[in-house]
């Protein structure tokens, strides 16, 4: 059985570029453990993520359009799933470890908040320490899964996990096409969401824009990803033309969506409800669940309620909300 593992190792010698991240020259996990028989350790660290708990949160949480009255709109989960298409299909035109790219972009927000970006500015504005998503997906995977044990995924698989965003660039290459992909996945779901709910028409976005990503979010897409393959080698870059279109439709997004009072109007009333909760789990520790008692008598009360409420889905903390701060009825 073990040779199945070791043929896709060979086999990775074979295609994989000379820039790409071969999986026998992993850095290795913190926790050494026997290899799988049939599984490589990337395609090993992906299904580790699919199978935790974290993973299955995000099918409740917010991307942008907080809690829509429609089934279509995007949510994590299926930002997750686009960013992992998207990062894959680039990885395939540059020779790159796929594997190894899909897991960093299936594992790459699973630190997030309920309630989108404004969860994360609630935690970031009470948690003394800070809150930024990406930290926090990678204490999920170290810390917080399986137990307190966490996932002991690879070295590479947590570097890409940690720089999907802003600061440090990853030390793969496959980390940075995750970087790319999920700029592109959540631009252009965000433009198809936004104009389903009446923020925009496709013809508001400015017509240069148009012109050279194209007049349809599969266009667009296409176009970057095709950009991304065609200019990239030991670096993931766009043709500037493309990247410069691109810079555009991104500041587009930020004052017509990102920052539009119609998008954003609930949003202050969830910023509210989890600093609530975060001083009131500080305030009552004992209130916790017992995992995250455990944290706080280990690492303080205020990292175990940013963990409790960063975990949550919308619904969940739209729950314990009112189980502790709205009356209920009476009842005899």
């Amino acid at each position: 059985m073990d040779d199945i593992r070791l043929r896709t190792l060979e086999n990775e010698k074979l295609t994989i570029s000379p820039y790409g991240m071969l999986c026998a020259n992993t850095r290795g996990r913190e926790r050494e453990e026997p290899e799988c028989e049939v599984r490589t350790a990337y395609q090993r660290d992906r299904d580790r993520i699919i199978h935790c708990n974290a993973f299955r949160r995000l099918k409740h949480k917010t991307q942008v359009f907080l809690s829509p009255d429609s089934d279509h709109y995007r949510t994590r989960l299926t930002h997750t799933l686009e960013v992992a298409q998207i990062a894959r299909t680039i990885a395939i035109g540059l020779a790159l470890n796929e594997d190894l790219t899909e897991a960093i972009a299936l594992g790459h927000d699973l630190g997030h908040t309920p309630f989108g970006h404004a969860g994360e500015r609630a935690l970031d504005s009470v948690f003394p320490d800070g809150f930024k998503h990406y930290e926090q997906s990678l204490r999920v995977v170290d810390r917080l899964e399986n137990g307190g044990k966490g996932l002991n995924l690879t070295y590479e698989v947590r570097d890409g996990i940690i720089c999907h965003t802003r600061g440090k660039e990853a030390d793969t290459l496959e980390g940075r096409v995750v970087k790319l992909a999920d700029r592109i996945a959540y631009i252009n779901h965000d433009i198809d969401d936004a104009i389903r709910g009446g923020v925009l028409r496709e013809d508001n976005i400015p017509p240069d824009v148009r012109r050279i990503l194209g007049e349809t979010k599969s266009k667009r897409i296409n176009t970057l990803v095709l950009s991304a393959i065609r200019n990239s080698t030991d670096e993931v870059r766009l043709d500037p033309t493309v990247q410069a279109a691109f810079d555009i439709l991104h500041e587009f997004m930020f004052e017509r969506v990102y920052t539009n009072p119609v998008c954003k109007g609930e949003e202050k009333k969830a910023i509210s409800m989890i600093c609530q909760m975060y001083q009131f789990f500080v305030d009552h520790p004992d209130e916790l669940p017992n995992e995250f008692i455990s944290i706080a008598w280990q690492e303080g009360t205020p990292r175990a309620a940013c963990d409790y409420i960063a975990g949550m889905t919308d619904g969940f903390a739209l729950k314990t909300f009112s189980d502790y701060f709205i009356p209920s009825g009476w009842t005899k």
